[in-house]
């Protein structure tokens, strides 16, 4: 597994949560497990694009941050869940906020976004 060599910058706010959200698929584990989605199974049918291995790698993630906690029940076959800790509780207003922005800046984000896609088009490029 990928281990960093260089210590991060840890200066201010937004430094810390850039560190602890990094990753795709973070906050949306955030906002299912908060949802009640808590097997693993659940998170993987809520995120299709994301590889289970990715998943569980950003789940052992949030779990080190002390964002979500992770239950392994002794029965055959294993059953895991997981739960937010109060902790991670407190992002759930700040993720909401950040949806709510995306919502309503919809239009306006994904045609910036697009234009990066449909410029980068061969068609579009000249020969």
């Amino acid at each position: 597994m990928y281990e960093r060599k260089i210590l991060p910058n840890l200066n201010c706010g937004l430094d810390l949560i850039g560190e602890v959200l990094y990753g795709k698929w973070k906050m949306r584990l955030l906002w299912f497990i908060n949802e009640g989605h808590q097997r693993p199974s659940e998170l993987q049918r809520k995120i299709p694009d994301a590889t289970r291995r990715v998943l569980n790698i950003q789940l052992k993630e949030l779990e080190e941050h002390e964002l979500v906690s992770k239950v392994i029940y002794p029965v055959v076959p294993p059953k895991v869940e997981y739960s937010l800790t109060d902790f991670g509780k407190t992002l759930i207003p700040v993720i909401s906020t950040l949806g709510n922005w995306g919502d309503k800046n919809e239009d306006r984000l994904k045609s910036v976004i697009m234009k990066k896609y449909t410029s980068e088009s061969p068609e579009n490029s000249e020969v």
